[in-house]
């Protein structure tokens, strides 16, 4: 009786790993008779570690539920002790609404802690009103024991006749996305299921059914205009503002924002609420608000990532959204992937050590992708996948991950940005064994690198569009801390993808080539290219001249007809990157540092001219032209 009750509770488990059907692009991964994945190299088998925390976003959401004065949490781990910060959040007081922490802390002990309402935030610390209103909402910090940083958690409350009640809450947004000259959506997150709406003006926009992840499309607006809008759910609501696009083709004169690389950094503190460089995202979006930047295009490493288990990457992406959310609320913030944001099956030896890291299958709902799809809303504009590409095996099923809301452009006035996916499929592992098969760090595939070359045709074929912007994480030219890998390996043409263990055609740096003929021969728009990876801020002005070529070099060399600039930004929080001028166009570089950085660029018809500022000090870092026809 016992061993079948053993069998019964591991079943849900072993039944799931049956249940998964290995991709047909991998190579060298097997499934014992148990249902276990493994790979063997040498007669040993490594088998994939089933990774199990409690350090997931489902239980630093705490569980809450009502005492008899206010609050308790459970934060899904009898071992986690800490310390939890409160304060109540005024949403009528202020443009960014955030918590107000109180002078008192509650301990964290085996995993619970309560909040005394009545005693510590009533009378004279009521700044809410939720005593003669009868509903408020709290702000919560959970703090480790050692000190770290773990989540920031919001959570509405009711109270009647001398009760409390856990309220529908807005625990992540709103945001703006997909904006443009005559609509744009509005995103959040709830507690629990509920229908909520928008209202603009007089005309309100609902839900169509109770969900918690909600996305709601306003329509008929007018264009390049500053509007009011009021969220409402349950008997809650929040208001913010936004501006519409102006009509595209305008040459209104704006400016937009650029960073990428906010993974948790040193020094402590807000510097790494779990997985992501708070501080200096809070000051970035703080700097764009002020800025009245139009939109912040934010390019990959959002979070620490390389996790196998979903639920803490949801953990990691939570708190990258937290840590702006009061800010971009009134503007859009475009985030794509990095490398950083992958999600994989880790195989082990005996002895617990690492021998290969794959992106996690089934692609639909475990990849990187899909879960970065489940975090965020993207325009869905771009391709499907590498599907009935050359090197696909079996053009009878679905092989690869997904493209969507992760490879897209869109448009902004006389401008387009287009963003892509250098770290699509990526096998951290794959550098150095090649086994498993996989995708390179920055090696862009054949149907996106095609789907790319379709998208630069359309625009320069669209009067409205002036300039083009290229963003994807993996610089072209790195020039500090990835010059071993990106777009140039050191440059080693003989890196390249792996499908069903057979190498892809082309090499890196042929690869690349064939990415810059489309941006430079083929387009006479592309301003610049947009790229993070490297934490530093750097500019690259490439001409024709510049030699961008090893010694010795024996395969075809590009010739280009005329100038690009690459603007590497990943120096929105990461540990930073020295200069590396071991780089045949290290000459072309320029305003290398390793502050903080955002990069605003100014966009006024013909003319594009960029300035990059410290977020953090507002220190001018660098200032340049980057088009003037």
């Amino acid at each position: 009786m016992k061993k079948f009750l053993i069998l019964l509770l591991i079943f849900p488990v072993y039944a799931g790993l049956f249940s998964q059907e290995i991709p047909a692009i991998y190579s060298g991964i097997k499934k014992d008779n148990t249902g276990k994945f493994y790979i063997e190299k040498n007669g040993e088998k490594y088998y994939e570690k089933i990774s199990e925390t409690k350090i997931k976003l489902t239980n630093m959401l705490g569980n809450p539920s009502v005492t008899g004065n206010g609050i308790s949490f459970y934060f899904g781990d009898d071992y986690f002790n800490g310390t939890l910060y409160y304060g109540l959040i005024n949403y009528n007081d202020s443009k960014h609404p955030a918590p107000v922490f109180f002078k008192r802390n509650s301990k964290i002990e085996k995993g619970k802690a309560e909040v005394d309402i009545i005693k510590n935030l009533s009378g004279i610390y009521d700044m809410t009103d939720w005593e003669k209103s009868g509903k408020g909402t709290l702000g919560y910090r959970v703090v480790a024991e050692n000190g770290k940083i773990m989540y920031d958690g919001i959570i509405s409350f009711f109270y009647k006749n001398l009760k409390f009640k856990i309220a529908p809450t807005i625990i992540e947004g709103p945001f703006i996305s997909k904006l443009k000259d005559t609509e744009l959506s509005i995103s959040f997150k709830t507690n629990v299921d509920i229908k909520t709406s928008v209202k603009i003006k007089n005309k309100t926009f609902y839900d169509i059914q109770k969900i918690k992840k909600h996305e709601i499309k306003i329509s008929g607006l007018e264009p390049d205009t500053k509007y009011e809008y009021e969220v409402n759910y349950a008997d809650f609501k929040q208001n913010y503002t936004f501006k519409t696009a102006p009509e595209t083709g305008k040459r209104t004169e704006f400016v937009f924002g650029y960073a990428s690389d906010s993974r948790a950094g040193a020094g402590g503190g807000e510097r790494d609420i779990y997985g992501t460089n708070a501080y200096i995202m809070k000051k970035i979006s703080a700097l764009g608000g002020q800025q009245n930047v139009a939109f912040l295009q934010f390019t990959g490493d959002l979070i620490n990532g390389y996790s196998s288990n979903k639920d803490n990457i949801n953990l990691q992406y939570a708190n990258w959204k937290h840590s702006m959310q009061a800010f971009v609320a009134h503007y859009p913030i475009i985030p794509t992937i990095g490398n950083h944001e992958v999600v994989g099956k880790i195989f082990v030896d005996k002895n617990g050590k690492q021998k290969a890291f794959i992106p996690n299958f089934p692609f639909e709902t475990e990849s990187g992708e899909a879960i970065f799809a489940d975090n965020f809303c993207n325009p869905e504009n771009g391709l499907q996948s590498e599907d009935n590409a050359i090197y696909d095996p079996d053009k009878n099923r679905m092989n690869f991950p997904s493209y969507k809301e992760n490879v897209f452009y869109y448009t902004y006035d006389n401008i387009a940005m287009i963003v892509l996916n250098s770290n699509y499929w990526y096998t951290p592992s794959l550098k150095k064994n090649t086994a498993t098969s996989g995708n390179l760090h920055a090696y862009i595939m054949d149907n996106q690198l095609k789907w790319l070359e379709k998208i630069i045709a359309k625009f320069e074929k669209d009067d409205n569009i002036d300039h083009v912007f290229i963003s994807q994480h993996t610089p072209a030219f790195p020039n500090g801390g990835h010059v071993k890998d990106d777009m140039w390996y050191n440059g080693n043409n003989k890196y390249r993808a792996i499908v069903a263990g057979k190498p892809v055609e082309k090499g890196i740096i042929e690869r690349r080539d064939e990415y810059l003929d489309i941006l430079i021969n083929k387009s006479s728009k592309v301003a610049a290219m947009l790229t993070g990876d490297e934490h530093n801020y750097n500019k690259v002005r490439i001409s024709p001249e510049v030699n961008i070529y090893p010694e010795n070099y024996t395969f075809d060399k590009l010739k280009r007809k005329r100038t690009i600039w690459q603007i590497n930004n990943g120096a929105a929080g990461a540990p930073y990157y020295a200069q590396d001028k071991s780089t045949p166009w290290t000459n072309a570089v320029s305003g290398f540092s390793t502050q903080n950085a955002l990069v605003l660029i100014y966009v006024n018809g013909k003319k594009v001219s960029c300035k990059v500022m410290n977020p953090d000090t507002l220190e001018l870092i660098d200032e340049f032209v980057i088009a003037e026809k």
